[in-house]
């Protein structure tokens, strides 16, 4: 089961043990692409402030931002599953798993990121700030970038099991799965049941529940209608869509009343 997962803004602050290591981050075929955003971030934010601030998207209160970035290839590095905070991230509680689920954790989940593409979450990564919205005036829009070296890295990525489609409809602009890889795979969404509507923090707190819960169970459906299964029995409420024809991903609404 490979779980595709959005990042979140806000991010701990980055180690201080040793550097980045870009040839050490998983998905080698990636490694052009990275290096590509990483100088041009590097060089934008190291010069122009103000420009590098419009640029990125940044407010007046997150100036701080930029020279961060500036500062990404000599800061020190920590692994992307500490790096990452937020609801989403709050609720999948990592540090918190026992060992079994973490070794889980670390095989099956992948955040997608403006700057890196693809990470895993025992990845080591500085702490940074560049949106997969962000276009860079020397390679352009970030999710238009990434698409070609996915095409080849995601598919490897997945092997032959489910995929679990969790990322916010910026990031899933990266990555669109095809053919058999697509089949195989299910998006899913998280639903007011009252009001049948996506509320943002049910959406990401529901999510990183639904991850901790396979996690901790140790399961890893094969395919969308053993996930619709292994959910139900979990105790969540999914409605699911399979797809028309072959060659579709299949789409789960998941139905809350609050959260817990």
């Amino acid at each position: 089961m490979l779980v595709l997962l959005p990042p979140s803004e806000g991010k701990a602050t980055s180690g201080r043990g040793a550097p980045l290591k870009l040839e050490s981050l998983s998905l080698p075929g990636l490694s052009a692409a990275r290096e590509a955003v990483l100088g041009e971030l590097v060089e934008l934010c190291a010069g122009d402030e103000e420009k590098a601030r419009e640029v990125l998207g940044l407010s007046e209160g997150l100036r701080g931002e930029v020279a961060k970035n500036a500062e990404l290839r000599t800061v020190g590095a920590r692994p992307a599953g500490e790096i990452y905070t937020g609801v989403l991230y709050d609720a999948l509680d990592l540090a918190s798993l026992d060992a079994a689920a973490k070794k889980r954790a670390a095989r099956s989940l992948l955040v997608f990121s403006g700057l890196w593409g693809a990470v895993r979450v025992t990845d080591k990564i500085p702490s940074y700030r560049c949106s997969m919205g962000v276009k860079l005036p020397g390679i352009g829009a970030l999710g238009t970038h990434w698409r070609t070296p996915m095409a080849t890295a995601l598919p490897e990525a997945a092997g032959d099991g489910l995929v679990l489609d969790l990322r916010s409809s910026a990031y899933a602009a990266a990555w669109k799965p095809k053919g058999e890889v697509a089949g195989r795979t299910a998006s899913v969404r998280v639903l007011h049941a009252p009001t049948r509507k996506v509320v943002s923090h049910f959406n990401k707190a529901t999510k990183g529940r639904i991850v901790r819960s396979l996690l901790t169970a140790g399961i890893a459906p094969k395919d969308p209608a053993g996930l619709v299964e292994a959910l139900r029995e979990l105790g969540y409420e999914v409605e699911a869509q399979a797809p028309a024809r072959a060659g579709q991903a299949w789409s789960l609404d998941v139905l809350v009343d609050e959260i817990h």
